[in-house]
């Protein structure tokens, strides 16, 4: 284990509640390949805020990594029906693409 996933982790036994420390955990993983314990804690990190965009995302993205593109794909439709997915124009181009990209294969 290193520095900052301690560190999340001790953020997420402080504040259990919270989205954030669940969310930078699950991006932690994300970006160190560890699908199945970025789900988990993503999926925590949605499950205590419904419309936390980014963690839909992270948490699409994660799915996409152990390969299941419909999992993935329903994440990211979930995210563009939050309230940041509905006004950000960017996000919204992102998502579309990727949602694409998922339902080629």
């Amino acid at each position: 284990m290193n520095e900052r996933e301690a560190m999340f982790l001790e953020m997420v036994r402080e504040f259990p509640d919270s989205p954030l420390g669940h969310f930078s955990l699950g991006r932690l993983y994300l970006d160190e390949k560890r699908w199945v314990e970025a789900v988990k804690a993503l999926g925590e990190a949605v499950r205590l805020d419904g419309t936390y965009a980014a963690a839909l995302v992270a948490l699409g993205d994660a799915w996409a990594g152990q390969g299941d593109k419909v999992q993935a794909k329903a994440q990211w439709e979930r995210a563009l029906q939050t309230p940041l997915g509905r006004k950000d124009m960017s996000l919204q181009a992102d998502l579309e693409q990727r949602i694409r990209e998922a339902e080629e294969f």
